[in-house]
C-alpha cells in the first residue's frame, strides 16, 4: 500500500517528544497562538474508551481548543498508521477550509515519519501465507514467532512486542513475500513525501527533558493512571467488546488486563508500567533524532 502523506505548507506546525514530556499543556499554548487545530499523532489515542492509560486531553482541553485523531475506533479495532494517515489528511484538508493553522502533536514516531515522507509500497496480504502463520502462532505462541523473525529481520523484532501477533505475522509475511526484511521496507522512500520540504523541518518542535525530570515525570504519571482507575478502564473495555492485539500493547493496559486476570499484583503492575513507559521514552528520543533539522526544546 502506499499513501501520500498531506502537503505540508507554512500553516502546518509539529510538537512532540517523548511520553510524559509536557506535550498537551504546550500545545494547548501554542495552537491558542497560532489560532490553529490540533491533530493528534498518537497510535494508542485513537482507541474510544481507552483515555487514562493514553493520557488524552481532557473534556475541558478538547473545548478550548479542537482535536482531530482521537477517538477514532473502538479498542477491538485494527488500526495501523495507514489508516491514521488517511485520517490525518482528512483532517488537515477540513481545518484549511477553516482558514485555520494545524499544529500536530503526540510522540508515535512511525506516524511522524509517514506524515513526512508517506508509506513506502507493502505487498497486500496473501491468504494463504496469512492463515499459515495464524495457525502457527495458534500452536507454538507469539513469542516462538518473535523469535524466528529475529533470525530474518532484527530490527523489525527490536521494534515489535514478542506477544504482537499481528504485527509479528505481518513482518514475517511481507518478508516471505517479498525476499526482503520489512524493515528494509521501512527505510524505502515513498514516492510524494515531504521529506525535502521546508515547512516540515523548520517547525517541527521537540520536547526534550533531562532524565531524571522526565524519569520523574513519568513515575508520577504511572501511579495517576492506577489511582484514576485505568484498571476498572480495562475491564469495561474488555466487557464492552473487548481489546484487540494492538491496543493492548498500550503501556499499563497490558498490566491492566495481567492484574485482572490474576497474573500480576497491583504493584508489580504498576512497577511494570514505569519500566515498560521508560523504555519507551528511550525508544521515543532514538526515533526522534532522525528528523535533522528539528529545534529541539529543552528544560
Amino acid at each position: 500500500m502506499t499513501v501520500a502523506p498531506p502537503t505540508l505548507y507554512g500553516d502546518c506546525w509539529i510538537l512532540s517528544g517523548p511520553t510524559a514530556a509536557g506535550k498537551t499543556a504546550l500545545a494547548l499554548t501554542l495552537a491558542r497562538r497560532l489560532d490553529a487545530e490540533i491533530v493528534s499523532v498518537d497510535s494508542m489515542a485513537v482507541y474510544r474508551g481507552l483515555d487514562i492509560g493514553t493520557a488524552k486531553p481532557v473534556p475541558a482541553e478538547r473545548a478550548a481548543v479542537l482535536h482531530h485523531c482521537l477517538d477514532l475506533v473502538t479498542p477491538a479495532a485494527t488500526f495501523n498508521v495507514a489508516h491514521w494517515l488517511a485520517a490525518a489528511t482528512e483532517a488537515v484538508t477540513a481545518i484549511r477550509r477553516r482558514g485555520r493553522r494545524i499544529l500536530f502533536v503526540g510522540g508515535t514516531p512511525l506516524y511522524l515519519r509517514s506524515l513526512r515522507d508517506g508509506l513506502a509500497p507493502v505487498p497486500s496480504e496473501d491468504a494463504t501465507v496469512r492463515q499459515r502463520l495464524t495457525d502457527e502462532a495458534a500452536a507454538v505462541g507469539p513469542a516462538a514467532l518473535h523469535a524466528r523473525l529475529q533470525t530474518i529481520d532484527p530490527a523489525a523484532a527490536a521494534r515489535i512486542h514478542r506477544n504482537d501477533s499481528k504485527r509479528l505475522i505481518r513482518a514475517i509475511e511481507v518478508a516471505e513475500l517479498t525476499g526482503r526484511p520489512m524493515s528494509d521496507l521501512w527505510q524505502s522512500p515513498a514516492p510524494s513525501g515531504n521529506a525535502s520540504s521546508a515547512a516540515f523541518t523548520a517547525q517541527m518542535l521537540i520536547v526534550d527533558l533531562p532524565r531524571r525530570i522526565l524519569y520523574d515525570r513519568i513515575e508520577h504519571r504511572v501511579e495517576a493512571m492506577f489511582s484514576r482507575g485505568i484498571i476498572e478502564e480495562t475491564q469495561a473495555a474488555l466487557t464492552g467488546g473487548g481489546i484487540g492485539p494492538t491496543a493492548r500493547q498500550a503501556a499499563g493496559y497490558t498490566e491492566a488486563i495481567d492484574v485482572i486476570e490474576g497474573r500480576l499484583t497491583r504493584a508489580a503492575a504498576i512497577e511494570r508500567t514505569k519500566i515498560r513507559t521508560r523504555q519507551l521514552a528511550k525508544r521515543q528520543l532514538t526515533w526522534l533524532r532522525s528528523f535533522k533539522d528539528a529545534i529541539w526544546i529543552t528544560g
